[in-house]
């Protein structure tokens, strides 16, 4: 491994971009981002916000995603191929191979949590600890979260009009105008401008197929995910960090901690789905002092 960026060709013939930041640091951190179809830029800052515990860290697009990669998924069997749960999570393997790091630390932000959550009941033997940022174990338990906010959210006028332009899969100026007041105040509080770009980097075809039109929706193949009944099974230490504006149900992560045997769970004031980047300082605050506790072996949830 080498610092900075690096191609990588997966057995598939398919490339991943990757990037590592302090190789040779004394934790080893792999991100996942979320989305599906979303990139890794939200955690461009971590190696610098984790300097003081010498964290390397390391991040990569998944395949599908902006500086990755991207099959035609107009073609079927790319499709079959590719878009599974299951393909994400043995990338993750791959990647972890090709990069060789052992005894590491796994974080995963909304689809990247439920990767996580996948990947630590599959692959655990080198996991030192995860971390689930902003991602429920269910997705049942999300989508009654989401249409209590759109409820709280909209008129009555307003609700009619949403659920007609879904039903009609007319996803117009005025049906988006209405989302974006949902994604200020529970996605990107912050409305940071350092990770914006003059047009979107998201891998629609991934996102669309996965979760929908936008987040306050799920007509895709997440609907119906559960890892409820599972999740106990995931015995190493892991922090469950949400921000308390967001988009999942903080009742959620109180009970996945309170059902995970080594769990440990914080949210964030002010916070939304992006909580890292909305209130780094507390954000960065508990992941430190989680990794902290795990490397001098007094974690306790």
């Amino acid at each position: 491994m080498r610092e900075g960026n690096t191609i990588l060709t997966l057995d598939n013939g398919y490339h991943l971009w990757t990037r590592t930041d302090n190789v040779g640091g004394d934790i080893q951190l792999l991100c996942l981002h979320g989305g599906p179809g979303g990139n890794h830029e939200y955690y461009e800052n971590f190696s610098e916000k984790l300097s003081h515990l010498n964290v390397q860290v390391t991040m990569y697009d998944q395949l599908g995603s902006w500086y990755s990669d991207q099959p035609d998924f107009n073609q079927q069997e790319n499709v079959d191929k590719f878009l599974r749960m299951d393909y994400f999570v043995d990338e993750i393997e791959e990647v972890r191979q090709k990069l060789g790091l052992t005894d590491f630390y796994l974080i995963g932000q909304s689809w990247g949590g439920a990767l996580v959550q996948e990947y630590a009941l599959k692959y655990p033997h080198h996991l030192k600890g995860v971390i689930i940022s902003s991602m429920t174990d269910n997705i049942d338990e999300y989508i009654d979260n989401i249409n209590a906010i759109r409820a709280k959210e909209f008129t009555e006028k307003e609700l009619a009009f949403l659920h007609d332009c879904e039903a009609r899969n007319d996803f117009n100026e005025q049906y988006e105008e209405l989302i974006e007041r949902l994604n200020r105040d529970y996605i990107d509080r912050r409305q940071p401008q350092a990770i914006r770009h003059l047009v979107s980097t998201v891998g629609e075809q991934v996102y669309n197929y996965f979760q929908g039109d936008n987040e306050f929706v799920v007509t895709g193949k997440l609907a119906g995910w559960d890892r409820s009944q599972d999740i106990h099974k995931i015995q190493i230490p892991t922090l469950i960090t949400y921000g308390e504006h967001g988009s999942m149900p903080l009742a959620a992560g109180y009970r996945m901690a309170e059902t995970m045997p080594n769990a440990r769970f914080v949210t964030t004031p002010n916070g939304g789905h992006h909580h890292m980047v909305d209130n780094a300082p507390v954000y960065f605050d508990h992941l430190s002092q989680f990794l902290l506790d795990v490397e001098k072996k007094t974690f306790n949830s």
